[in-house]
């Protein structure tokens, strides 16, 4: 009988291991040829690993003058820490009125709220970039952290979830003579620990990995974060530092890691819980 539900189950084992080979195997180059030398990675055929790995490249990178890795670190995880609470402070409230408000038009703008997600954001990039321009807020962290604090997605993932909150609880309050900041503060947030966590997560490392909006929004090398930092080294010297480029990749994705390991439950326990039906 296990043997026939081993046997059975076979091709989803296989499908399963190609698909995790796909994903792993960039991840093992990208750190194999972090250890090559500049002459060894760009010889052909490329090589999966290297039998003498140069550790000199994690060493240069703190060594470096022209690369601020800690300082671009800093920026990174600042500027994406403020965001996800901006964008908590701005759309929980917000998505919980959509969730239990009953107003005239609450669907038709909740729909026209969505609606703007279809929106290319090619069209809106120029408009954007010439009010923070006007407001003089161009290579510093208010341009990181405020523009698009108002997450539409962060609305309808927090108003599905608010919409599971059983009504019952809530009555209970007015009861008591809660007013509505009172049951979203004291009944609505906590009960929702696991879609805010799901959603922090996702801002945060949407935020973190970002390289566009930062890239065309500061100047100094002080305020680069570490995508862009990275990504105008490599540039700069045409390809040649792709070594160092990697190792720099490999120390940037390290927070993203811990924060994965850190939350993967919150994450998937949210995620499955807000893509149930609302009450």
């Amino acid at each position: 009988m296990k043997r026939q539900k081993f046997l059975s189950s076979l091709p989803s084992y296989a499908y399963l291991i190609i698909l995790g080979l796909i994903v792993i195997l960039p991840l093992i180059m990208i750190f194999s040829q972090s250890l090559m030398s500049n002459q060894e990675i760009n010889r052909w055929p490329p090589k999966i690993y290297t039998p003498e790995p140069v550790f000199s490249n994690y060493v240069n990178m703190f060594k470096r003058p022209d690369l601020k890795l800690a300082r671009w670190l800093f920026n990174s995880i600042f500027a994406a820490a403020a965001y996800t609470l901006a964008v908590f402070v701005i759309c929980a409230p917000a998505a919980y009125a959509f969730a239990r408000l009953r107003f005239p038009g609450n669907n038709v703008l909740f729909f026209i709220l969505l609606a703007t997600v279809m929106v290319p954001g090619q069209v809106t990039l120029i408009p954007n970039f010439l009010l923070v321009r006007n407001l003089h807020m161009l290579d510093t962290f208010h341009v990181l952290i405020w523009p698009g604090a108002a997450n539409v997605f962060a609305v309808f993932l927090l108003r599905q979830f608010f919409m599971q909150v059983p009504k019952e609880l809530e009555e209970a309050a007015v009861l008591d003579g809660a007013s509505y900041w009172g049951r979203f503060w004291r009944i609505v947030l906590p009960l929702s620990t696991n879609a805010l966590v799901a959603l922090g997560i996702f801002v945060f490392l949407g935020h973190y990995n970002d390289l566009f909006w930062p890239l065309i929004t500061t100047n100094s090398i002080e305020m680069r974060t570490l995508p862009v930092g990275l990504t105008l080294l490599n540039f700069s010297y045409g390809g040649m530092e792709r070594p160092l480029v990697l190792a720099g990749a490999i120390f940037a994705s390290v927070p993203v890691l811990i924060v994965y390991v850190i939350f993967q439950r919150q994450i998937i326990k949210g995620v499955a819980m807000t893509g149930m039906g609302g009450r």
